[in-house]
Order: C-alpha cells, then structure tokens, then sequence
C-alpha cells in the first residue's frame, strides 16, 4: 500500500476506532449521570404530587363533613322558623279576633253599627299567614 506494512495500518485503524469508542463512552456516562439525576428529581417531583394528593383528598373529606353539618344545623333552623312562623300566624289570628272583638264591643258600647263590613273579608294578613302554614316544606341536601 503506501509503503507501510499490513500490520501497522490495522492497528491504527484498531487505535482509532479503540479512541472513538473510548470517548463514545465517556459521553454515554455523563449522559447517563444526567439521567440518574433527572431521575432523582422525578422521584422527589412524584413524592411531592403524592402528598399534594393526600392534602387535597382530606381537604375535600373536611369541606364534605363541614357540608354535611352546615345542612343539619340549616335543616334544625329552617324547622325552627317554621314552627315559629306558624305560631307566629297562631298569634297573629288570635290577636286579630281580639281586635275584632274588641271593634265589635266599641262599637255596641257607642251604640253604633257594626264596625265595618270589612270584618267579614278576609284579612291580607290572615290569608298571607294561611298561606304560609299551607305551604310545602322545601328540604335541599348536600352533595
């Protein structure tokens, strides 16, 4: 060939490809550290999505509970305002036929005529009250 012996020709060839794998190698490594690190990091980036997991779960048990008291303690009021609301209409009624009576005494008491004919309408307030007692009860549950 070009004056060199067989043998020395490959053994360059050998050197040479020995040197290119050699630092082949040596890049294969570094990248292989980077990718042990990176994969490091994962673990601690999927450690930490655990745990924000785990918070974000007894949050949403914590406001499911809270929710579940808040409706028990506005079902307790609401059955409370309805009772009063309808004692408060028992009141009302009767504080309106004591009026009444009271209009129709005055009234024989002055020796005039009944009081008015409104006595025999019905009252807005009575009506309004009846229809409060009438109506349905209205009960919303929590998710």
């Amino acid at each position: 060939m070009f004056g060199l012996p067989l043998g020395i020709v490959i053994e360059t060839l050998v050197t040479i490809l020995l040197a290119t794998t050699i630092g082949y190698c040596v890049i294969l490594n570094q990248r292989l550290k980077r990718l042990h690190a990176d994969r490091g990091e994962l673990k601690q980036m999927v450690a930490d999505l655990v745990q924000a997991t785990g918070l974000a779960n007894t949050a949403i048990q914590e406001l499911k509970h809270t929710a579940q008291e808040a409706e028990t303690v506005l079902e307790t009021r609401l059955g409370e305002a309805e009772r009063f609301g309808v004692e408060l209409a028992n009141h009302v009624n009767a504080g309106q036929q004591i009026m009444d009576r009271l209009a129709r005494i005055t009234s024989a008491a002055r020796g005039t005529q009944p009081f008015d004919d409104r006595l025999d309408e019905p009252n807005k307030v009575q009506s309004a009250l009846q229809q409060l007692s009438m109506r349905p009860r209205i009960r919303g549950n929590a998710a």
